[in-house]
């Protein structure tokens, strides 16, 4: 399990600066896990069985999760809520728990990270509530390699979720696939296609070591620079002009193979689309990260492969008030850590080290 730090030294905690670390880095997105049990198994996340779901006590109630992003929002800077999981759709109070957050709070854009099961029944409902965007996993377009992936049959399930949300407006439908060597490796082309045939944006991400069964190895990655070849073997891509901002996808423009690299850059409206690659393990981005994470019992991890969180929900559930908690948060981030550890540059960083969670327990 990992080790906890329930109580910090809050004094002196400045709050007008937001959620900011030793390195500068201001957190201003915040990843807000509402549940950790998930309706597949997929292979990089959870193990075929065993799973200990927390009990539902110990989840943040919906009073608990709106203000904690009061908080967030009016002490602490957030401009950006992600709902995550586990499956959010598998939480009873969903809809409810975005018409609260969107009531509270007219402005801020709120997404939600899907796999997509359950969504074509939902998915109106969640635009009526507020929901202003959705990313929803998927890994292939062959439901024999989706069945090994996700050790389920839902493939057409899926497909149906994000038709439905893409019908209800919740757009750009971001489609989240993850690469596994041997497995699903040469689907990049029929996703691209698929993608921008549709007009959804696909991202690749390369798998990341937050896999219950302890199966990660850095060699085994299919890496982002592989990813871009198989790519240009079909079609031009080219960076895309807008800075990329501190967001995690490094997106490209996809052109037809027939207009060069030249044209391409000449002319980026008459991309077919675009592609995002997020390469966590092969060209990390933490010196830009402006995320904060916080897991479905309410504990804080300034970094997704963090071995260190802090516990919020004791704080409230107890007589501790709104600016304390904000500060024990503050303080929680401003402990985050240079960089996950992946890339040992020398400057001081350990070997890195896997955390004890699986990617459903900590929140995507």
């Amino acid at each position: 399990m990992p080790s906890f730090r329930p109580r910090l030294d809050v004094d002196g905690v400045d709050l007008t600066a937001g959620l900011v670390d030793r390195f500068g880095r201001v957190a201003t997105d915040l990843r807000l896990s509402l549940i950790d049990k998930c309706n597949l198994r997929c292979t990089y996340c959870m193990p075929a069985e065993g799973m200990d779901w927390l009990p539902k006590n110990e989840l943040l109630t919906k009073e608990e999760i709106l203000r904690l992003v009061r908080i967030g929002v009016d002490q602490l800077g957030i401009e950006e809520l992600r709902l995550t999981g586990g499956e959010p759709l598998v939480r009873a109070d969903l809809v409810e728990i975005i018409a609260a957050l969107r009531a509270a709070h007219p402005e801020l854009p709120i997404s939600l990270t899907t796999n997509g099961i359950g969504l074509d029944a939902k998915a109106a409902q969640l635009a009526a509530a507020g929901l202003s965007r959705i990313n929803i996993s998927l890994d292939t377009l062959h439901e024999e390699t989706f069945a090994q992936l996700t050790r389920r049959d839902h493939l057409p399930r899926v497909l149906e979720g994000i038709k439905a949300a893409y019908a209800a407006g919740l757009q750009p439908v971001k489609i989240n696939s993850v690469l596994m060597r041997h497995i699903n490796d040469d689907h990049v082309v029929d996703l691209v296609s698929w993608a921008l045939e549709h007009n959804y944006q696909l991202r690749f991400i390369e798998q990341m070591p937050l896999d219950a069964d302890r199966g990660w190895t850095k060699e085994g990655t299919v890496t982002a620079e592989e990813i871009r070849q198989q790519i240009r073997g079909s079609y031009t891509l080219v960076p895309e002009p807008a800075p990329r901002a501190g967001a995690p996808a490094e997106r490209y423009l996809v052109f037809p193979a027939t207009v060069t690299e030249e044209e391409a850059l000449c002319c980026p409206e008459k991309a077919l689309g675009v592609v995002g690659i997020i390469a966590s393990v092969t060209e990390p981005f933490c010196g830009d990260c402006k995320r904060t994470r916080i897991t479905a019992e309410g504990h804080v991890m300034s970094c997704l492969f963090s071995t260190t969180e802090v516990d919020l929900r004791s704080l409230l559930r107890s007589e501790a008030d709104d600016e304390t908690i904000a500060k024990t948060w503050a303080a929680a981030m401003y402990a985050k850590p240079r960089a996950h550890g992946m890339d040992r540059t020398g400057l001081g960083e350990k070997d890195f080290v896997q955390p004890d969670r699986s990617m459903s327990a900590i929140g995507g």
